[in-house]
């Protein structure tokens, strides 16, 4: 059994972590929302899990590189400056973060890289993506994710290579760009697909997340498998192995 402390613990995410930590045998080690003191909490804890704001961050890292206990980051809507903030944190620490704690997504963003890498830029890429209304920013962490395996695929930089917001007269696609579309609405919890279009034929590989249990179940296996680990970045790719 590990102590599990949550970042966030009162928003939707942080509930389902609850049931997802309870579900998996583990003790709950307690939460904080904003305010909160999160010093104390990582030092009563084996790990943190954290899905609370981008601009909780630093004070995030800097309780986990404190208390010498690893942190899982799941918050999306990260800058570069935060990804400069979490290489720092993790020369002292255990760090995982992703855009997706979600089995299946890793998995795909998996796939991704693969097919990237052996169709070429002769195929065009586009990644759509659908959450709730109530989601604040675009494209999803996950979308940036699979455009990031991608790019990582094809051995490019994704932020020079992107295609984002096309409207009006926008001129032919670039060949090599990595397409990105964001729709809004209703309650869906998370719809991705990666198109990958060449001449005369094209394969679309996907994921639908049914529940945000998926994003817990998922997140907490990532955080058994942080339990112990030396200082460093980590990947959900290296919890499955991948």
């Amino acid at each position: 059994m590990s102590r599990i402390a949550i970042i966030g613990s009162e928003g939707r995410m942080g509930h389902a972590l609850r049931q997802a930590i309870a579900d998996a045998g583990h003790e709950f080690a307690g939460g904080i929302d904003k305010g909160g003191n999160v010093a104390a909490l990582a030092g009563g804890c084996d790990v943190l899990v954290d899905f609370s704001a981008p601009g909780a961050l630093q004070a995030n890292l800097d309780a986990a590189t404190s208390a010498g206990v690893p942190l899982v980051v799941g918050t999306t809507g990260l800058e570069a400056a935060h990804h400069s903030a979490i290489d720092a944190a993790a020369k002292s620490a255990a760090i995982l973060q992703t855009g997706n704690t979600s089995l299946g997504v890793t998995l795909l963003a998996h796939l991704v890289r693969e097919a990237a890498e052996r169709l070429g830029d002769g195929w065009d890429i586009e990644i759509v993506e659908m959450h709730h209304r109530m989601k604040v920013d675009a494209p999803s962490g996950t979308a940036l994710l699979l455009g990031e395996a991608a790019a990582e695929g094809r051995r490019i930089d994704l932020a020079s290579h992107s295609e984002r917001g096309r409207d009006g007269q926008t001129g032919a696609r670039e060949r090599g760009a990595i397409g990105f579309a964001a729709l809004r609405g209703g309650t869906v919890a998370g719809e991705h697909s990666v198109i990958l279009a060449g001449d005369e034929e094209r394969i679309t590989l996907s994921h639908s997340a049914e529940n945000r249990m998926i994003f817990a179940r998922g997140a907490v296996k990532a955080a058994e498998w942080m339990i112990g680990q030396p200082a460093g970045r980590y990947t959900m790719q290296q919890v499955l192995g991948l």
